[in-house]
């Protein structure tokens, strides 16, 4: 076993050409002032992340802050809507909070700069939204008592698995 250390070998593999150099070409012909090939590998220590595609503003820079951010805060709007509507009629006010998360998927997908709602890449940010706000309408509907939605298994899965 070796007392080498993580970044021993790190460094080690680079300055053998991990770092894409000539050394990994395996070419022993290749001129000391050709550019170096940049390696296709993840770094070894992550300094700086990428923004998601569409993580832009959504309006011009001159234009006031809400402004540029509006697609986040018509999601922000409709959900606190329906957190209120929550307070007199809760399935109402669920359905609108659904209805906010899966218009706010709609927006990612179609609105190409979307500010702050861009969290991650564009397919995840949609997917995810689509199945949070799916999720939320759909269980707002089966919610008791006289449920609007009704699933003829439900009761037998839940049975089976609390047992």
């Amino acid at each position: 076993m070796s007392a080498e250390t993580g970044t021993e070998k790190a460094g080690r593999a680079e300055g053998a050409g991990g770092a894409g150099g000539a050394g990994e070409s395996g070419q022993a012909g290749e001129a000391a002032g050709a550019p170096r090939r940049p390696s296709r590998r993840f770094p070894l220590i992550t300094r700086d992340t990428a923004r998601p595609e569409g993580g832009g503003r959504a309006a011009p820079g001159d234009a006031p802050a809400p402004a540029r951010q509006w697609p986040l805060l018509c999601v922000l709007i409709g959900t606190a809507a329906g957190l209120l509507v929550t307070l007199g009629h809760f399935r109402a006010g669920l359905l609108t909070v659904g209805l906010s998360v899966f218009a706010g998927a709609v927006l990612r997908w179609a609105v190409p700069s979307v500010g702050m709602l861009a969290v991650r890449s564009r397919f995840t940010d949609v997917v995810t939204y689509g199945v949070l706000g799916t999720a939320i309408v759909l269980l707002a509907l089966m919610a008791q008592p006289a449920p609007v939605l009704e699933i003829p298994f439900l009761e037998d899965v839940v049975h089976f698995t609390i047992r």
